[in-house]
């Protein structure tokens, strides 16, 4: 299947998102804190809401999944998760890394992803079966022969629970076992960075669904592989833990590393 309406609305979503941003990124905008004491602003819910319109206008029987709005149509086969601004906290501290993710979920299951830079106007699209594209261009992950020679990203440490924490930082002690210089901030952005082969490895947990479920079909069709910390693929019911892996050999070494091991679901 090739998705292009689908890839064609994926687009215009990313545009009227960024028209929504961009005016406010820098600029005055007001927000409140949510129940989970996270911050929501202003182009937060302008953006989903201007990409809920197109997607109830284009395709009314796809259900919707959105950050900020909830669910419609929660039955359907197909839908669209939405996160308008992954990264608030960067974007209200001025930081252009921060990404509007908007995925197509058929049966539970990511098979469209698109991660949007709109300041930086960069843009990933990712579609099972087909390759992952920058601005247009297909691009590809950078192949990692060792864990020794990985760059690790991670948004923060501090993200983590204390066993997580632990966890994480066996992994960054095999990968740097001289100076450990991982890379810290970033959010969907250094999933996109993997996809273009600009880091090695990122590792997160506690992410809901409208983090992570772009993230999937532009990891792997750039040639990376993504799973929970057990080696799980990620679907609607993954537990929100996240390895991003630009080069798949790696993943027996990362589980290795985190204590853990692969097995499927």
């Amino acid at each position: 299947m090739q998705f292009t309406e689908e890839i064609a609305l994926a687009h215009r979503l990313a545009d009227a998102a960024g028209n929504a941003i961009r005016p406010l990124f820098r600029g005055e905008w007001s927000a409140e804190r949510k129940a989970d004491r996270t911050f929501v602003t202003e182009a937060d819910r302008a953006a989903e809401a201007a990409m809920r319109r197109l997607i109830e206008r284009e395709f009314p029987e796809d259900g919707i999944v959105g950050e900020e709005y909830g669910t419609r149509n929660e039955g359907a086969a197909r839908q669209w998760v939405l996160d308008p601004i992954d990264g608030t906290q960067s974007f209200m501290a001025g930081r252009p890394i921060f990404g509007t993710l908007i995925a197509l979920m058929q049966d539970g299951w990511p098979v469209l992803g698109a991660i949007d830079q709109p300041v930086l106007r960069e843009r990933w699209i990712g579609v099972i079966g087909q390759g992952t594209t920058f601005n247009g261009s297909e691009v590809r992950v950078r192949p990692c022969p060792s864990l020794q020679e990985a760059t690790v990203a991670t948004t923060s440490p501090h993200c983590f629970s204390e066993s997580e924490a632990d966890a994480y930082l066996r992994l960054v002690a095999k990968a740097y076992p001289q100076h450990p210089w991982p890379v810290y901030g970033g959010d969907c952005y250094n999933y996109a960075l993997l996809a273009s082969g600009h880091l090695d490895i990122v590792v997160e947990s506690g992410l809901k669904l409208h983090d992570y479920a772009a993230l999937v079909p532009v990891v792997e069709g750039a040639g990376g592989t993504m799973s929970d910390w057990q080696g799980n693929p990620l679907d609607a019911d993954s537990d929100g833990t996240v390895i991003a892996l630009g080069e798949p050999a790696r993943l027996e070494d990362v589980l290795e590393a985190m204590g853990g091991s692969a097995r499927a679901k």
